[in-house]
């Protein structure tokens, strides 16, 4: 493995549009001939296609993946008072929605290997008001959800799926967002399943549910002109569901080669020293919408000005848990009580992960990881 001058970026999304390009320009002009830009046939066809993928009843598209879990936690009734456990060591989104339904965020630690809510450790912080558990698929890594849903189901308290990272992504052969009582979607331009703007979703069994939320996310309307209650206007645009619906076709795929590059990753960097890999659970089929290694020894910084040096663009996802973010100091929490995340907060990387990223270009990661850490 030679060492390159090119530059590898951490993300890049032009080459995938590049090869649908003539696909999709064709189904937006479409969109844009019709009028129809809002609601409509497309965006039926959209969540049943999703709906299907997932091995589930009902998916209601979403104006984004925050509004997603904001419309999960109105749906199951979710208010002030109340209790809601999740992880530290995600996008604030997952915890910012349930500051916004007034209920309290509960933090649990995470596990050092997945990066995830540490499933051990959430019985203990049940409590009489804890209303709904958030585990995150963070970077596209399947929670345990045998044993989550072993907790919850005992405590009978819902569980929210955040599938924001982790769009097929499996957990004992179950596509996530189908294992809980609703899972939530985003599609970020970055995301696996990304669209060309802002996009969300909700999957769930319950219909029930998916009606109530059908409501929320239409001003509340029961009828139209007539408000069952207080909602909000979350809607995916059409042009999104119309791209969707066919990158949707190319998930799979796609997914296939992030997982083939990740296991090369993998297969080089498992024995460098100072670094540790990250893990897949038995059971568990990730995306890998990220691979995040941990760099160790406080050598962080170092490493990864080494690595722009030689052409590697890498990501921080997360430089700080959410326990210690100035707007949660009200919650009490103090440096080292989840220490778990403190210390992979300081520690992990993102190294660069698209489905279009060549042979030459993986290459040039892995050499420039190894030399580095010389």
């Amino acid at each position: 493995m030679k060492q390159s001058v090119k530059s590898v970026p951490a993300f890049d999304n032009k080459q995938q549009y590049a090869a649908i390009e003539a696909e999709v320009s064709a189904a937006v002009l479409e969109v844009l001939s019709s009028g129809r830009y809002i609601g409509g046939p497309v965006i039926d066809q959209f969540e049943q296609a999703f709906a299907k993928y997932h091995g589930v009843s009902n998916c209601i598209a979403c104006n984004s993946g925050t509004d997603a879990l904001y419309l999960a936690l109105r749906a199951l009734g979710i208010d002030k008072g109340d209790e809601v456990i999740t992880t530290p060591f995600t996008f604030i989104a997952t915890s910012e929605v349930v500051s916004a339904v007034g209920a309290k965020p509960v933090f649990v630690d995470i596990d050092a290997g997945t990066y995830n809510l540490n499933v051990e450790q959430v019985a203990a912080a049940i409590t009489s008001k804890t209303k709904a558990i958030i585990p995150v698929h963070l970077f596209g890594q399947p929670v345990n959800m045998t044993a989550l849903m072993e907790i919850a189901n005992g405590d009978q308290i819902p569980v929210i799926e955040d599938c924001a990272q982790s769009t097929g992504a499996e957990w004992s052969e179950q596509k996530v967002g189908s294992i809980g009582h609703i899972g939530c979607f985003s599609f970020y331009p970055t995301k696996n399943l990304g669209g060309c703007g802002d996009g969300g979703a909700i999957t769930t069994n319950d219909p029930e549910l998916a009606a109530r939320m059908r409501i929320i996310k239409n001003h509340g309307q029961s009828n139209q002109y007539y408000y069952s209650e207080v909602g909000v206007n979350s809607r995916l645009d059409t042009i999104q569901a119309v791209i969707l619906n066919i990158k949707l076709r190319y998930l799979d795929d796609w997914n296939t080669k992030r997982k083939v590059i990740a296991s090369r990753y993998s297969q080089f960097l498992s024995k460098v020293p100072g670094i540790i890999i990250p893990q897949e659970l038995p059971g568990g089929k990730s995306v890998w919408n990220q691979y995040t290694i941990r760099i160790l020894d406080h050598k962080r910084e170092i490493v990864r000005k080494k690595l722009q040096d030689m052409g590697v663009n890498t990501m921080i996802y997360y430089p700080m848990p959410l326990h210690l973010q100035p707007v949660y100091q009200e919650l009490g929490y103090k440096q080292g009580q989840l220490p778990i995340s403190e210390q992979l907060s300081k520690e992990v990387t993102s190294l660069p992960m698209f489905p279009e990223l060549s042979l030459e270009q993986q290459d040039q990661v892995i050499y420039a990881i190894k030399e580095a850490m010389n």
